[in-house]
């Protein structure tokens, strides 16, 4: 199992989202954040069986709701590190802006 690095930018991507689904329905943001926490912990036991979408990013949708996570591993610590938890509607401009930052 690898040990699991959400970087800052991917918490406030989880708690702003959290927070707007809370704005559409109570507890909705908890489920969210609940989902979020399960792929994470799939996503740390296997982190192989995840395909590489840009460079070497991997990404992983949330289930049920239409987010993905992108990490990437450092195989040689072991560790997956979270850059980002995006809508998949958003636009890819927003995760290259994100990158050079």
């Amino acid at each position: 199992m690898y040990k699991t690095v959400i970087l800052p930018l991917a918490k406030e991507d989880i708690k702003s989202t959290a927070k707007w689904y809370n704005k559409q329905q109570k507890g909705l943001g908890k489920r969210f954040t609940k989902e979020v926490r399960k792929k994470v912990a799939h996503i740390s036991k296997n982190p192989e069986n995840i395909v590489t979408r840009y460079r070497d990013v991997k990404t992983a949708i949330v289930d049920v709701f239409p987010y993905m996570i992108h990490f990437i591993v450092d195989q040689e610590n072991k560790t997956i590190i979270i850059s980002a938890v995006f809508a998949m509607a958003q636009s890819p401009q927003n995760w290259n802006a994100r990158e050079q930052d």
